[in-house]
């Protein structure tokens, strides 16, 4: 649920999309992107992880289930091949310094790459923050996930297995 002071935020975001931009859903092909890392050091691309299943999370310092999910996010990265699963996150915060002390505090393993003007999510119709996406092995979104509350990560990380399983006995 968004809380009172975060509507005209998102309300912001939602105005910013394209008449007419429809969410993206599962079967449909992730959008390509290439937008500089919050770290620094070049760009997050995503066309660089295509042959590995891909956990894409859009989260804000603003956003306070973003903030729960980051840990638990990080915690599921370890549990997953390298070689066969990433995650890669946008981040959408105006201003990086925000972003980056929150990271400071909860370091993370992953890329995260800076879209303070969000067009990327303009590109992915985002309704809701976080939003993340699970993408396949050949950049078709298989999996949707809209909010973040506890207990959430169990069911992320059952669709994660899933898919790696799916993947690797050729099936899609």
């Amino acid at each position: 649920m968004i809380r009172p002071l975060l509507a005209p935020l998102v309300m912001l975001v939602a105005c910013a999309l394209p008449m007419g931009a429809a969410a993206l859903d599962e079967g449909e092909r992730a959008p390509a992107f290439s937008i500089p890392s919050l770290l620094g050091g070049g760009n997050v691309d995503l066309s660089q992880y295509r042959g590995k299943v891909v956990y894409l999370d859009f989260w804000a310092s603003w956003c306070g289930p973003c903030l729960k999910a980051i840990p638990e996010i990080e915690e599921m990265r370890g549990e997953f091949p390298a070689d066969d699963f990433q995650v890669v996150a946008v981040n959408l915060d105006q201003k990086a310094k925000k972003a980056l002390r929150f990271l400071e505090k909860n370091p993370i393993g992953y890329p995260s790459a800076a879209d303070p003007k969000g067009k990327l999510p303009a590109q992915f119709g985002l309704e809701t923050m976080p939003t993340s996406y699970l993408i396949d092995r050949d950049g078709v979104i298989r999996y949707v996930h809209e909010g973040f509350s506890r207990g959430d990560g169990s069911r992320i990380r059952e669709e994660i297995r899933m898919l790696l399983k799916q993947q690797k006995l050729g099936k899609k």
